[in-house]
């Protein structure tokens, strides 16, 4: 069948399992917000929201009501949150969100990693100053919306910045950041205006920047692919340029 045929199927594996560690990651997030909040989203913001990214990625709705479902077991194992900062190869600080069932596991596999690559990991609170935590919202808008006016309306939710960036199929899709505090804030004025959200996160944005070489980005990368791996890991932000 020749390479072609080999590359197409070496791009779809590698689709599916981006697929599947997506799904492993929203469905913690779907049980971490049922155990919070109960399992009816309209009354269980963090649950509304985590069904929203389920569905922006294509998460199939049976799956997405078995881990509600699971969730609401009481004897359901639960997951604890916990944040994980260090340095790695050339001095990268690297920021790391887990969800876990096993935390002695977790901070063990996490120092592991660091450590073969010759990185070191950092106590709690140590990269405060180079991370700050923001409410990003991702939608979509028809052509008939103006920008600039709807910059100027979600400011009463707390808009920080608004933009528009290109997602992985090089579609247009706009951003709306704000502050920690604010993130119930805008997507309840999102949801009023009867915006479609298509994912709604807190995400860690680097305040400064790293400067590397391609051959020293490739070391900070192949780290930073061996953490993503690991089942409890949920994100991993770095700040390299």
């Amino acid at each position: 069948m020749g390479r072609a045929f080999e590359f197409r199927k070496e791009r779809k594996f590698k689709r599916w399992a981006k697929m599947a560690v997506q799904f492993t990651r929203l469905g913690k997030e779907i049980a971490i917000a049922v155990k919070e909040g109960g399992p009816n989203p309209e009354g269980n913001s963090r649950l509304r929201t985590a069904i929203q990214n389920a569905k922006a990625v294509n998460m199939p709705k049976d799956r997405i009501e078995a881990a509600i479902k699971r969730a609401s077991d009481k004897d359901a194992k639960g997951y604890e949150e916990h944040v994980y900062e260090g340095y790695g190869p050339h001095g990268v600080p690297v920021l790391i969100e887990t969800a876990t069932d096993n935390t002695n596991r977790t901070v063990a596999n996490i120092r592991s990693y660091f450590s073969k690559a010759g990185g070191t990991l950092g106590k709690t609170g140590s990269l405060d100053f180079i991370f700050q935590r923001k409410s990003v919202f991702r939608f979509t808008v028809g052509e008939d919306v103006d920008l600039e006016e709807l910059e100027l309306e979600l400011i009463d939710g707390g808009l920080e910045e608004l933009y528009v960036e290109a997602d992985e199929e090089g579609n247009d899709v706009v951003v709306a950041q704000t502050s920690f505090e604010d993130f119930g804030n805008m997507q309840r004025l999102l949801e009023e205006k009867g915006i479609e959200i298509k994912s709604a996160k807190l995400e860690r944005i680097a305040l400064s920047t790293t400067e590397v070489s391609e051959e020293d980005a490739a070391e900070v990368l192949k780290l930073i692919d061996k953490i993503e791996e690991d089942d409890d890991v949920q994100a991993v932000y770095h700040n390299m340029a």
